[in-house]
C-alpha cells in the first residue's frame, strides 16, 4: 500500500495591505513579513498589490503588473528584496 502526501506547506492565499505580506498555507498556518520587504510592493498601488497568482503550485506568487516574485522559501527563511541603487 502506498500513500502519498506531501509534507511540504504551500501557499493557498495570499494578501499585500499597507503593512505586510501575508500568507495562508496549506497546512493551516498563516506567515507575514513587513511590506517593506518588498520595495516593489511596497512602491505599488493598492489595485496592483490586488493583482497576483499563486504560482509553482503554492511555492510563490507573482505580481505582474509591477514584475514582482515572492517565494514562500524567502518569507519563511527571511530573504528580503534589496533596492537596487540608484
Amino acid at each position: 500500500m502506498s500513500i502519498v502526501a506531501s509534507p511540504e506547506a504551500l501557499i493557498e492565499a495570499v494578501e499585500a495591505s499597507d503593512d505586510a505580506i501575508t500568507a495562508t498555507l496549506t497546512d493551516g498556518r498563516t506567515i507575514s513579513v513587513p511590506l517593506d520587504w518588498s520595495w516593489r510592493l511596497f512602491d505599488a498601488t493598492p489595485a496592483e498589490r490586488r493583482n497576483f497568482r499563486i504560482i509553482g503550485s503554492g511555492q510563490g506568487v507573482h505580481w505582474p503588473d509591477i514584475d514582482e516574485d515572492i517565494s514562500l522559501h524567502g518569507m519563511l527563511h527571511g530573504i528580503r528584496a534589496i533596492r537596487p541603487p540608484k
